[in-house]
């Protein structure tokens, strides 16, 4: 709780204890900017008690098919060891020789929906592949948070992003990074108004002018994005700290830091 407010993080990433300082280095390492914590779940823990963040959705990504069923039992444990601070959302793979049955496992283990990064899984929103994977999260009614944009590559762009919106109208897609990273204001002249896309604002504020950011973010509409720090490449209580500065009421702040995470997730 933050001055009256409950608060969501949406967007998190825990690693193992063996493997998280060399994890969190290959995420940071990827776009340039390092990180600024452990990436360990005790650590994330720590940061939200001292910024007063009461709830954060974690998630890693399988670079292989066969790590899919390990990353979403780590997930699902230090989800339910947490009493309740931290919900886990499950990872799927393109590749996998059957999705269905990755599905089913993530839903076994209580994960709350799908994250996925196409720069990372070499994979295009628009690719048949991508389309198996939002088909069935469709059917079973599981969110699911894309890494979207990134000016190197094609794979998440607004080009790619825009049919797999119209193939699943019934779909919650949540777009990372105010639905494009590095391509900020080109994504959310193309992205604004889609009702089935809901937007996060992680790694937005390190590149953005606040001015900028604040008028993205009500481009996009207050009811439809949702706080999310990108921990462990950057502190929670800064980016926490840096979204309250930027002069949103109480009634927007309520749907940015906890209201429209919890339509979306079902929290």
């Amino acid at each position: 709780m933050h001055n009256g407010h409950f608060v969501i993080d949406v967007h998190t990433h825990v690693y193992p204890a063996k493997i998280a300082e060399k994890a969190a280095d290959a995420t940071g390492g990827f776009y340039g900017v390092g990180h600024e914590q452990s990436g360990m779940a005790e650590d994330l823990l720590a940061c939200m008690d001292e910024a007063g963040i009461d709830v954060s959705l974690i998630h890693s990504v399988a670079t292989t098919p066969k790590q899919v069923c390990s990353i979403n039992e780590f997930l699902a444990v230090t989800a339910n060891a947490s009493k309740g601070r931290l919900v886990g959302l499950g990872t799927l793979h393109p590749d996998s020789p059957d999705q269905a049955a990755d599905v089913r496992r993530l839903i076994d283990l209580g994960l709350r929906g799908v994250k996925l990064h196409p720069e990372i899984q070499s994979f295009a929103l628009d690719d048949p592949r991508s389309f198996r994977i939002c088909e069935l999260c469709e059917q079973a009614g599981l969110p699911l948070l894309l890494h979207a944009g990134d000016r190197r590559y094609d794979c998440s762009n607004p080009n790619r992003l825009i049919p797999l919106l119209r193939q699943f109208p019934r779909l919650k897609v949540i777009g990372a990074h105010l639905g494009g990273w590095s391509i900020y204001e080109e994504a959310a002249r193309q992205l604004a108004g889609f009702e089935n896309l809901w937007f996060d604002c992680s790694s937005t504020f390190y590149w953005l002018d606040p001015q900028v950011a604040k008028s993205l973010i009500r481009m996009l509409g207050t009811d439809r994005v949702m706080f999310g720090s990108d921990y462990p490449m950057w502190t929670p209580q800064k980016e926490l700290k840096t979204l309250l500065e930027l002069g949103f009421t109480d009634e927007e702040l309520e749907c940015i830091l906890s209201k429209n995470a919890k339509s979306v997730f079902c929290i």
